[in-house]
């Protein structure tokens, strides 16, 4: 029988990055089977910096509460993407990606692949060591998923490390040097060069464009679908690839757009069209009943501007501007659809264009 990408709407949001209390419903009620969960993706209340810990919190949570019902092992090959930052109206919440076998509509449907890569050294962070690195999972990924072309990945979700005092200093006691010192910087760079590993892996530019010089640098250079968080969780990568394939069966599609800048919504509008939401303006009840879920990336226009109008977010001393970035989308967004239970990313380095990021629509199939 075809594997059957499946995730029932939860009927719990979160109340703390420790309450796992909805997933344990869902499991009880049978509506989740746990043996068959390949990724959770959520959103958690912190500050989404180096000093973000809900992230691991929540990552810890969720393992504990995996390994009562399938061990310690098979819990920890669940990939947990917890990305740090709900500012605004955005809901803490849990996206569960499982899987079954079994007969369900027929394909092409959503399929799911998913990695783990080994720790990643220190100085390689932000260099073209992490962009192979990510671009080998990514490979590994599709084919676990059985996805053969490209061009059949709508997004791939990588979280990727960061670096922190105590990495630096045990990478420089070995004789090795970093590429920044600064850990705050080291987010950017690592997202940069995740996503420049995601467009390597899905053909969209050459792996030779991609220089140690070029990553962080050369806004030229980005992937259409990928989306990268990093965290101080983790050592490695975790990589999520969600595409359309003719060899899965089930009642979930996903499909793309791209956001040229923070309010651009209309190449959103027909992402949801093409999965069969379309609408003039905001997302009717039926239509929100049908989204499972809205993913994408946010930053702040780092010219300074949106459309001509000046923006502040890169001025402002006391907060990060991808806390800024991120409420900012997921108002425009959340507008849009009519939910706020939404995954906005803050950095999107080498995501999209200057300003604008990638958007993945997960929806019931009509």
């Amino acid at each position: 029988m075809p594997p059957h990408a499946h995730r029932p709407r939860p009927p719990h949001h979160r109340t703390g990055p420790d309450d796992v209390s909805g997933l344990e419903a869902a499991i009880a009620a049978g509506r989740i089977d746990p043996s068959g969960i390949l990724a959770i993706f959520g959103k958690t209340e912190g500050n989404g910096c180096v000093n973000d810990f809900t992230r691991g919190f929540a990552t810890q949570s969720l393992t504990l509460a995996l390994a009562r019902h399938i061990g310690p092992e098979r819990a920890a090959a669940v990939c947990y993407v917890m990305s740090g930052g709900t500012e605004g109206a955005m809901a803490p919440h849990w996206t569960v990606f499982e899987r079954v076998e079994g007969e369900g509509a027929t394909g092409p449907a959503l399929a799911v692949g998913r990695v783990h890569t080994a720790p990643l050294p220190a100085e390689h962070l932000g260099r073209t060591g992490q962009v192979e690195q990510v671009a080998a999972g990514i490979a590994e990924a599709m084919r676990q998923a059985g996805l053969t072309d490209p061009r059949d990945v709508h997004f791939v979700q990588v979280k990727c490390p960061l670096l922190t005092a105590q990495r630096i200093g045990e990478a420089e006691a070995r004789g090795a040097r970093v590429a920044v010192r600064d850990t705050l910087k080291s987010m950017g760079l690592s997202r940069g060069a995740s996503s420049l590993g995601v467009a390597v892996a899905l053909g969209e530019i050459a792996p030779e464009a991609v220089t140690d010089a070029a990553i962080g640098r050369d806004l030229a250079l980005f992937s259409g679908r990928a989306s990268a968080s990093a965290g101080v969780e983790l050592l490695g990568h975790e990589i999520v690839v969600l595409g359309m394939s003719a060899a899965w069966s089930g009642d979930l599609a996903v499909d793309h757009a791209v956001m040229a800048d923070a309010i651009d919504v209309e190449p959103v509008r027909a992402a949801l069209a093409r999965l069969g939401l379309g609408a003039a303006g905001q997302l009717d009840a039926a239509a929100r009943g049908r989204l499972v879920a809205l993913l994408a990336k946010a930053e702040a226009s780092p010219d300074g501007a949106v459309r001509g109008a000046r923006h502040t977010m890169l001025d402002d001393s006391d907060i990060s501007s991808t806390r800024h970035a991120r409420a900012f989308v997921a108002g425009a967004l959340a507008g849009l659809v009519g939910r706020t239970d939404i995954y906005v990313s803050g950095g999107a380095e080498h995501q999209g264009p200057p300003g604008g990021g990638p958007v993945a629509v997960i929806a019931q199939r009509g």
